[in-house]
């Protein structure tokens, strides 16, 4: 389900500016553009492992934010996310040492990691969180929107765990289609529950199973040393979207960028700092096109 680089990362020190609330029964992370400026679309923003309480996830909803989009990110985890320890813990297993770190204290590391990480693996599986997350959207495409639009755009943003959830909402099942609210244009008939995706590092994607069944505008941001996804997967990935007949879509490839590059950035490095904000351009320049 999860590789060892999802529990891995460094940790912002900036301060989240959003709002807590409840949306559609589930604990909610908002961020709302700046006072006046009226939404461009909804993205709702579909964590990594450490889910709604993440200060990175938060400060990242906030970013997206400020370029004009109003920003829901869903306690989909149910109270069960990975407590943020995981981070110190699985950078100390992972870095290099002497032998006696390596026999001695490595062990007693991964064991530690363990008892976090297991139970969260077990709580958060897709099949439990996978009806939570389309539940809600479903519930935000045939709701009143939360502000003054005939043509409410909605569009969904998923990081390692989250992009699985991301690519499957991608997929638009004519099972899955929904009634837009009466306010809304077009709401005489079916609709896909997104307009649009964008996905950071996903994890526990199948290729090309998940890929091929892709119709819904999809933009994938990818490290080239992702250790969630092989290289020949990730051109595999690449090939199939951007041949796809059915949608547009885009994968990029960020030279030396490892899992989890988007969200969890160590602040003291500064190549993890650039390809973090690559891939926040690309996002923001995807929604706003698609929303336009």
């Amino acid at each position: 389900m999860s590789c060892p680089a999802c529990f891995q990362g460094g940790v912002s020190t900036s301060h989240p500016t959003g709002k807590e609330t409840t949306i559609h029964g589930l604990q909610t992370y908002v961020a709302e553009p700046d006072e006046g400026v009226t939404p461009k679309g909804i993205i709702v923003f579909i964590t990594d492992a450490f889910g709604w309480e993440f200060v990175n996830n938060r400060v990242l909803s906030d970013h997206y934010a400020k370029a004009g989009f109003l920003v829901m990110c869903p306690d989909f985890m149910n109270g069960s996310a990975l407590s943020p320890s995981a981070l110190q813990l699985m950078d100390k297993i992972m870095e290099p040492g002497s032998w006696f770190n390596a026999f001695v204290w490595k062990p007693f590391y991964v064991l530690q990691a363990m008892v976090i990480a297991i139970p969260w693996m077990y709580r958060s599986r897709f099949s439990v969180t996978t009806p939570r997350v389309f539940s809600f959207v479903k519930a935000l495409r045939t709701s009143p929107p939360p502000f003054a639009t005939d043509n409410l755009k909605i569009g969904t943003a998923g990081f390692c765990w989250g992009g699985k959830h991301t690519m499957l909402l991608a997929a638009d099942t004519l099972s899955s289609r929904v009634y837009r609210h009466e306010s809304q244009v077009n709401s005489a008939s079916l609709e896909p529950l997104i307009d649009c995706a964008f996905t950071a590092h996903p994890s526990s994607i199948k290729v090309p199973k998940d890929i091929e069944a892709i119709t819904i505008p999809t933009s994938v941001a990818i490290g080239e040393n992702d250790m969630a996804m092989a290289a020949p997967l990730i051109q595999q990935m690449k090939n199939i979207l951007e041949n796809q007949k059915v949608g547009e879509h885009e994968v990029v490839i960020i030279p030396g960028a490892k899992h989890g590059f988007a969200v969890r950035t160590h602040l003291e490095d500064k190549h993890e700092m650039d390809c973090a904000q690559q891939a926040e351009d690309q996002a923001i320049s995807w929604f706003t096109r698609w929303f336009s």
